[in-house]
Protein backbone atom coordinates (compact mmCIF):
# COMPACT_ATOMS: atom_id res chain seq x y z
CA UNK A 1 0.00 0.00 0.00
CA UNK A 2 1.45 3.77 -0.87
CA UNK A 3 0.85 6.40 1.48
CA UNK A 4 0.90 9.77 0.46
CA UNK A 5 2.70 12.73 3.08
CA UNK A 6 0.04 14.87 5.09
CA UNK A 7 0.84 18.06 4.82
CA UNK A 8 1.25 19.12 8.38
CA UNK A 9 3.68 16.82 9.27
CA UNK A 10 5.38 17.41 12.02
CA UNK A 11 9.18 18.75 11.28
CA UNK A 12 12.05 19.63 13.52
CA UNK A 13 13.30 23.03 12.79
CA UNK A 14 16.47 24.37 13.19
CA UNK A 15 16.59 27.91 13.89
CA UNK A 16 19.98 29.51 13.98
CA UNK A 17 20.98 32.88 16.09
CA UNK A 18 24.46 34.54 16.29
CA UNK A 19 23.34 35.50 19.41
CA UNK A 20 22.82 34.86 23.32
CA UNK A 21 18.76 34.00 24.35
CA UNK A 22 16.96 35.19 25.08
CA UNK A 23 15.65 38.09 24.30
CA UNK A 24 15.14 38.02 20.63
CA UNK A 25 11.29 39.05 19.82
CA UNK A 26 11.14 38.24 16.38
CA UNK A 27 13.25 34.17 16.61
CA UNK A 28 10.29 33.62 20.19
CA UNK A 29 7.08 34.90 17.97
CA UNK A 30 8.15 32.79 14.65
CA UNK A 31 9.11 29.73 16.98
CA UNK A 32 6.07 29.98 19.14
CA UNK A 33 3.55 30.29 15.72
CA UNK A 34 5.12 27.00 14.01
CA UNK A 35 5.32 24.97 17.46
CA UNK A 36 1.09 26.08 17.98
CA UNK A 37 1.12 24.28 14.05
CA UNK A 38 2.54 21.32 15.31
CA UNK A 39 6.23 21.59 14.87
CA UNK A 40 8.99 21.23 16.82
CA UNK A 41 11.53 24.24 17.01
CA UNK A 42 15.33 23.87 18.32
CA UNK A 43 17.10 27.14 18.48
CA UNK A 44 20.87 27.31 18.10
CA UNK A 45 22.41 30.38 19.89
CA UNK A 46 25.59 31.05 22.18
CA UNK A 47 26.73 31.68 25.14
CA UNK A 48 29.22 33.01 27.41
CA UNK A 49 29.04 30.29 29.86
CA UNK A 50 26.16 31.31 32.32
CA UNK A 51 23.37 29.61 30.69
CA UNK A 52 22.13 26.24 30.63
CA UNK A 53 23.51 24.24 27.61
CA UNK A 54 19.78 23.06 27.22
CA UNK A 55 16.77 24.24 28.24
CA UNK A 56 12.98 24.57 27.02
CA UNK A 57 11.76 28.25 26.47
CA UNK A 58 8.29 29.52 25.81
CA UNK A 59 8.08 25.97 24.30
CA UNK A 60 10.98 26.19 22.05
CA UNK A 61 13.98 23.75 22.67
CA UNK A 62 17.27 26.19 23.27
CA UNK A 63 20.69 24.41 22.39
CA UNK A 64 23.39 26.97 23.76
CA UNK A 65 27.08 26.56 22.31
CA UNK A 66 29.58 28.34 24.34
CA UNK A 67 31.32 31.31 22.55
CA UNK A 68 33.63 33.87 24.12
CA UNK A 69 34.76 37.63 23.39
CA UNK A 70 37.01 36.38 20.07
CA UNK A 71 34.43 34.62 18.24
CA UNK A 72 32.56 38.01 19.03
CA UNK A 73 35.50 40.41 17.96
CA UNK A 74 35.60 38.10 14.55
CA UNK A 75 31.90 38.17 13.76
CA UNK A 76 32.30 41.77 12.57
CA UNK A 77 34.90 40.64 10.34
CA UNK A 78 33.20 37.47 8.96
CA UNK A 79 33.31 38.51 5.39
CA UNK A 80 36.62 39.72 5.32
CA UNK A 81 38.64 36.57 7.51
CA UNK A 82 36.44 33.76 8.08
CA UNK A 83 37.60 32.91 11.20
CA UNK A 84 33.80 33.44 12.86
CA UNK A 85 32.46 31.01 9.75
CA UNK A 86 34.93 28.30 10.35
CA UNK A 87 34.66 28.60 14.18
CA UNK A 88 30.73 27.98 14.15
CA UNK A 89 30.30 26.00 10.97
CA UNK A 90 31.33 22.72 13.62
CA UNK A 91 28.73 24.09 16.09
CA UNK A 92 26.06 24.14 14.11
CA UNK A 93 27.35 20.51 12.05
CA UNK A 94 26.75 19.44 15.77
CA UNK A 95 23.58 20.73 16.66
CA UNK A 96 22.22 19.40 12.97
CA UNK A 97 23.25 16.03 13.93
CA UNK A 98 22.07 16.00 17.44
CA UNK A 99 18.95 17.39 16.95
CA UNK A 100 17.93 15.50 13.47
CA UNK A 101 17.04 18.74 12.09
CA UNK A 102 14.93 18.58 9.16
CA UNK A 103 14.69 22.08 7.63
CA UNK A 104 17.63 25.18 8.77
CA UNK A 105 16.23 28.73 9.52
CA UNK A 106 18.86 31.37 9.63
CA UNK A 107 18.39 34.33 11.76
CA UNK A 108 20.05 37.24 9.39
CA UNK A 109 23.11 36.49 7.87
CA UNK A 110 26.10 36.85 10.07
CA UNK A 111 26.30 33.00 10.90
CA UNK A 112 24.30 32.66 7.40
CA UNK A 113 27.70 31.49 5.55
CA UNK A 114 28.62 28.90 8.23
CA UNK A 115 25.05 27.54 8.32
CA UNK A 116 25.20 26.79 4.86
CA UNK A 117 28.72 25.24 4.84
CA UNK A 118 27.73 23.47 8.25
CA UNK A 119 24.02 22.01 5.74
CA UNK A 120 26.51 20.95 2.82
CA UNK A 121 23.45 21.40 0.59
CA UNK A 122 21.79 18.47 2.44
CA UNK A 123 18.46 20.21 4.02
CA UNK A 124 16.19 23.16 2.89
CA UNK A 125 17.19 26.31 4.03
CA UNK A 126 14.67 29.29 5.19
CA UNK A 127 16.71 32.60 5.24
CA UNK A 128 15.07 35.05 8.08
CA UNK A 129 16.59 38.62 7.01
CA UNK A 130 15.58 40.67 9.77
CA UNK A 131 17.26 43.64 8.17
CA UNK A 132 19.28 45.01 5.22
CA UNK A 133 22.07 44.55 7.33
CA UNK A 134 24.64 45.53 4.57
CA UNK A 135 23.00 48.96 4.33
CA UNK A 136 22.61 49.45 7.97
CA UNK A 137 26.01 48.74 8.82
CA UNK A 138 27.05 51.99 6.94
CA UNK A 139 25.70 53.80 10.57
CA UNK A 140 27.62 51.45 12.82
CA UNK A 141 30.37 53.85 14.90
CA UNK A 142 32.94 51.33 14.15
CA UNK A 143 31.98 52.11 10.70
CA UNK A 144 32.91 55.47 11.23
CA UNK A 145 36.05 55.03 11.85
CA UNK A 146 39.62 54.38 9.88
CA UNK A 147 39.89 51.03 10.81
CA UNK A 148 36.85 50.06 10.26
CA UNK A 149 36.26 51.38 7.01
CA UNK A 150 39.49 49.61 6.19
CA UNK A 151 38.49 45.80 7.43
CA UNK A 152 35.28 45.89 6.28
CA UNK A 153 33.91 46.12 2.71
CA UNK A 154 29.74 47.10 2.78
CA UNK A 155 29.87 46.10 -1.02
CA UNK A 156 31.72 42.39 0.56
CA UNK A 157 28.24 42.51 2.51
CA UNK A 158 25.85 42.92 -0.15
CA UNK A 159 27.58 40.71 -2.48
CA UNK A 160 27.03 37.64 -0.03
CA UNK A 161 23.38 38.84 0.95
CA UNK A 162 23.11 38.28 -2.64
CA UNK A 163 24.62 34.94 -2.86
CA UNK A 164 22.61 33.52 0.24
CA UNK A 165 19.48 34.62 -0.82
CA UNK A 166 20.13 33.36 -4.37
CA UNK A 167 21.30 29.91 -2.39
CA UNK A 168 18.00 29.50 -0.14
CA UNK A 169 15.27 27.82 -0.71
CA UNK A 170 12.91 30.80 0.59
CA UNK A 171 13.67 34.14 2.42
CA UNK A 172 12.03 35.76 4.76
CA UNK A 173 11.48 39.71 4.98
CA UNK A 174 9.81 42.04 7.01
CA UNK A 175 7.65 44.52 4.85
CA UNK A 176 6.83 44.61 0.92
CA UNK A 177 8.97 47.35 0.32
CA UNK A 178 11.93 45.14 1.36
CA UNK A 179 10.26 42.27 -0.84
CA UNK A 180 10.14 44.63 -3.79
CA UNK A 181 13.88 45.89 -3.46
CA UNK A 182 15.29 42.56 -3.18
CA UNK A 183 13.01 41.17 -6.06
CA UNK A 184 14.71 43.96 -8.39
CA UNK A 185 18.47 44.02 -6.66
CA UNK A 186 18.82 40.51 -6.82
CA UNK A 187 16.55 39.38 -9.59
CA UNK A 188 14.75 36.34 -7.65
CA UNK A 189 11.48 35.72 -8.12
CA UNK A 190 8.72 37.28 -5.94
CA UNK A 191 7.71 33.61 -5.25
CA UNK A 192 10.07 32.82 -3.30
CA UNK A 193 10.10 35.34 -0.66
CA UNK A 194 7.77 35.54 2.17
CA UNK A 195 6.53 38.85 3.97
CA UNK A 196 6.24 38.21 8.40
CA UNK A 197 6.19 41.81 9.77
CA UNK A 198 7.57 43.25 13.06
CA UNK A 199 4.12 42.57 15.19
CA UNK A 200 3.54 42.20 18.57
CA UNK A 201 1.46 39.31 20.29
CA UNK A 202 -1.80 39.71 21.96
CA UNK A 203 -0.75 39.39 25.62
CA UNK A 204 1.43 42.29 25.12
CA UNK A 205 -1.60 44.79 24.95
CA UNK A 206 -3.63 42.57 26.79
CA UNK A 207 -2.29 41.50 29.81
CA UNK A 208 -2.59 43.68 32.77
CA UNK A 209 -0.03 42.72 34.82
CA UNK A 210 3.27 44.81 34.12
CA UNK A 211 6.15 45.60 36.38
CA UNK A 212 6.13 48.54 37.70
CA UNK A 213 7.71 52.07 36.25
CA UNK A 214 10.31 54.11 37.65
CA UNK A 215 8.80 57.48 36.68
CA UNK A 216 4.97 57.79 36.43
CA UNK A 217 3.67 61.37 34.47
CA UNK A 218 1.54 64.03 36.22
CA UNK A 219 -2.25 64.15 35.24
CA UNK A 220 -1.17 67.67 34.09
CA UNK A 221 2.40 66.70 32.31
CA UNK A 222 2.02 66.34 28.01
CA UNK A 223 4.46 63.20 27.56
CA UNK A 224 6.02 62.22 24.34
CA UNK A 225 7.91 58.37 24.54
CA UNK A 226 10.85 57.09 22.80
CA UNK A 227 11.11 53.50 22.95
CA UNK A 228 14.12 51.98 22.10
CA UNK A 229 17.71 52.17 20.19
CA UNK A 230 18.78 55.45 20.75
CA UNK A 231 21.82 55.97 18.03
CA UNK A 232 21.84 58.86 15.59
CA UNK A 233 20.04 57.31 12.83
CA UNK A 234 16.99 57.10 15.12
CA UNK A 235 16.48 60.69 15.17
CA UNK A 236 16.90 61.77 19.13
CA UNK A 237 18.55 64.91 17.58
CA UNK A 238 15.51 66.00 16.12
CA UNK A 239 13.23 65.79 19.14
CA UNK A 240 15.51 67.20 21.38
CA UNK A 241 16.23 70.28 18.86
CA UNK A 242 12.09 71.04 18.91
CA UNK A 243 11.84 70.43 22.94
CA UNK A 244 13.95 73.99 22.93
CA UNK A 245 11.01 75.90 20.91
CA UNK A 246 7.98 73.10 22.47
CA UNK A 247 9.06 73.88 25.87
CA UNK A 248 8.02 77.34 25.43
CA UNK A 249 4.64 76.54 23.75
CA UNK A 250 3.46 73.92 25.70
CA UNK A 251 2.83 73.57 29.41
CA UNK A 252 4.08 71.04 31.58
CA UNK A 253 6.22 69.19 28.43
CA UNK A 254 7.99 66.17 29.30
CA UNK A 255 9.94 63.73 26.89
CA UNK A 256 10.60 60.43 28.09
CA UNK A 257 13.28 58.34 26.09
CA UNK A 258 13.40 54.40 27.12
CA UNK A 259 16.42 52.78 25.94
CA UNK A 260 20.26 52.79 26.48
CA UNK A 261 21.50 56.17 26.17
CA UNK A 262 24.75 57.50 25.28
CA UNK A 263 27.65 59.74 26.09
CA UNK A 264 26.59 62.29 23.19
CA UNK A 265 22.83 62.33 24.14
CA UNK A 266 23.07 63.17 27.66
CA UNK A 267 25.41 65.88 26.33
CA UNK A 268 23.26 67.48 23.60
CA UNK A 269 20.25 67.70 27.13
CA UNK A 270 22.48 69.70 29.00
CA UNK A 271 23.88 71.76 26.35
CA UNK A 272 20.37 72.42 25.34
CA UNK A 273 19.24 73.55 28.55
CA UNK A 274 16.81 70.38 28.32
CA UNK A 275 17.35 68.91 31.79
CA UNK A 276 14.32 69.66 33.51
CA UNK A 277 11.82 68.38 30.05
CA UNK A 278 13.94 65.62 29.12
CA UNK A 279 13.62 61.89 31.31
CA UNK A 280 16.38 59.47 29.92
CA UNK A 281 15.23 56.59 31.83
CA UNK A 282 18.15 54.04 30.30
CA UNK A 283 17.25 50.59 29.55
CA UNK A 284 14.48 48.75 31.16
CA UNK A 285 13.30 45.74 30.98
CA UNK A 286 10.51 44.52 27.97
CA UNK A 287 7.85 43.83 30.48
CA UNK A 288 7.43 47.20 31.51
CA UNK A 289 7.28 48.63 28.17
CA UNK A 290 3.15 48.60 28.12
CA UNK A 291 2.98 50.34 31.28
CA UNK A 292 5.58 52.80 29.75
CA UNK A 293 3.13 53.58 26.65
CA UNK A 294 0.03 53.59 28.63
CA UNK A 295 1.67 56.56 30.46
CA UNK A 296 2.58 58.67 27.73
CA UNK A 297 0.24 61.16 25.50
CA UNK A 298 1.69 60.78 22.16
CA UNK A 299 4.85 58.02 21.10
CA UNK A 300 7.72 58.63 18.37
CA UNK A 301 9.63 56.82 15.52
CA UNK A 302 11.54 59.51 14.38
CA UNK A 303 14.06 57.65 12.18
CA UNK A 304 16.17 58.71 9.55
CA UNK A 305 15.55 58.19 5.85
CA UNK A 306 17.71 55.42 4.60
CA UNK A 307 17.22 52.22 2.54
CA UNK A 308 17.03 49.74 6.17
CA UNK A 309 14.82 52.15 7.77
CA UNK A 310 12.57 53.14 4.29
CA UNK A 311 12.28 48.73 4.22
CA UNK A 312 11.92 48.05 7.60
CA UNK A 313 9.45 48.39 10.32
CA UNK A 314 10.36 49.72 14.01
CA UNK A 315 8.34 46.91 16.39
CA UNK A 316 7.73 49.78 18.30
CA UNK A 317 5.29 51.67 16.27
CA UNK A 318 3.23 48.14 16.84
CA UNK A 319 3.54 48.33 20.27
CA UNK A 320 2.60 52.05 20.08
CA UNK A 321 -0.62 51.61 18.85
CA UNK A 322 -2.25 48.32 20.16
CA UNK A 323 -1.96 50.12 23.41
CA UNK A 324 -4.31 53.04 21.63
CA UNK A 325 -1.53 56.15 21.51
CA UNK A 326 -1.02 57.94 18.82
CA UNK A 327 1.85 58.51 16.44
CA UNK A 328 4.25 61.02 15.14
CA UNK A 329 6.42 59.30 13.12
CA UNK A 330 9.38 60.32 10.25
CA UNK A 331 8.72 59.93 6.67
CA UNK A 332 10.63 56.65 6.45
CA UNK A 333 8.80 54.86 3.61
CA UNK A 334 7.88 51.65 5.78
CA UNK A 335 6.28 53.63 8.49
CA UNK A 336 4.97 56.38 6.82
CA UNK A 337 2.68 54.05 4.61
CA UNK A 338 1.43 52.20 7.26
CA UNK A 339 0.77 55.23 9.86
CA UNK A 340 -1.12 57.16 6.60
CA UNK A 341 -3.03 54.06 5.85
CA UNK A 342 -4.26 53.28 8.97
CA UNK A 343 -5.10 56.89 10.08
CA UNK A 344 -3.08 56.16 13.49
CA UNK A 345 -0.70 59.58 13.15
CA UNK A 346 0.97 62.49 11.96
CA UNK A 347 4.16 62.23 9.81
CA UNK A 348 6.69 64.67 9.06
CA UNK A 349 9.62 64.64 7.04
CA UNK A 350 12.86 63.18 8.21
CA UNK A 351 14.92 65.70 10.19
CA UNK A 352 13.10 68.25 9.58
CA UNK A 353 12.95 70.37 13.44
CA UNK A 354 10.05 72.95 12.22
CA UNK A 355 7.66 70.68 10.82
CA UNK A 356 8.53 68.22 13.65
CA UNK A 357 7.62 70.61 16.10
CA UNK A 358 3.97 72.09 14.35
CA UNK A 359 2.78 68.59 13.71
CA UNK A 360 3.79 68.17 18.23
CA UNK A 361 1.85 71.27 18.39
CA UNK A 362 -0.99 70.16 16.10
CA UNK A 363 -1.76 66.45 18.74
CA UNK A 364 -1.54 68.95 21.80
CA UNK A 365 -3.87 71.16 20.77
CA UNK A 366 -6.57 68.46 19.64
CA UNK A 367 -7.06 65.53 22.21
CA UNK A 368 -10.36 64.39 20.36
CA UNK A 369 -7.42 64.31 17.17
CA UNK A 370 -5.00 62.27 19.70
CA UNK A 371 -7.90 59.95 20.53
CA UNK A 372 -8.79 58.67 17.48
CA UNK A 373 -5.68 58.46 15.52
CA UNK A 374 -5.10 56.01 18.78
CA UNK A 375 -8.43 53.81 18.40
CA UNK A 376 -7.64 53.83 14.18
CA UNK A 377 -4.14 52.23 15.88
CA UNK A 378 -5.60 49.83 18.15
CA UNK A 379 -8.53 48.65 16.32
CA UNK A 380 -5.87 48.14 13.44
CA UNK A 381 -3.33 46.11 15.91
CA UNK A 382 -6.14 44.11 17.57
CA UNK A 383 -8.00 42.82 13.75
CA UNK A 384 -5.11 42.56 11.36
CA UNK A 385 -1.47 43.18 13.31
CA UNK A 386 -0.37 40.39 15.56
CA UNK A 387 1.62 37.96 15.39
CA UNK A 388 -0.92 34.96 14.89
CA UNK A 389 -2.62 36.48 11.94
CA UNK A 390 0.56 38.31 10.24
CA UNK A 391 2.24 34.61 10.80
CA UNK A 392 -0.39 33.15 8.64
CA UNK A 393 2.59 33.08 5.44
CA UNK A 394 5.07 31.66 7.47
CA UNK A 395 3.84 28.22 9.00
CA UNK A 396 2.08 28.26 5.09
CA UNK A 397 5.80 28.13 4.04
CA UNK A 398 6.74 25.53 6.73
CA UNK A 399 3.47 23.69 5.66
CA UNK A 400 4.54 23.42 1.94
CA UNK A 401 8.19 22.27 3.08
CA UNK A 402 6.44 19.48 5.15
Amino acid sequence: MQYTQKKDRRMRIGMILDNVYPPDPRVENEAIELIKSGHEVFLFCLTYGNEKSEELVNTMKVRRFTTNTFEYKMSALVYTIPVYTFLMKKKIKQFIKQNKIEVIHIHDMRIAEAAFQANEGKLPVVLDLHENRPEIMRYYPHMQKLRGKLLISINKWIKKEEEFIRKATHVVVVTEAAKEEIVSRVGVSPNKIVVVPNTVRSSFFESSEHPEIPYKKKEEEFTLLYLGDTGKRRGLDTVLESMVTLKNRIKNLTFVVVGKTSPSLEKKVIDLGLEKEVKLMGWQKDTTFPNWIKNSDVCLSPLHRNIHHDTTYANKIFQYMSLGKPLLVSDAKAQKDIVEEVNAGLVHEAENVEEFTQKVVTLYENKQLREAMGENGRTFVKNHFTWDKTSKDLKELYNKLA
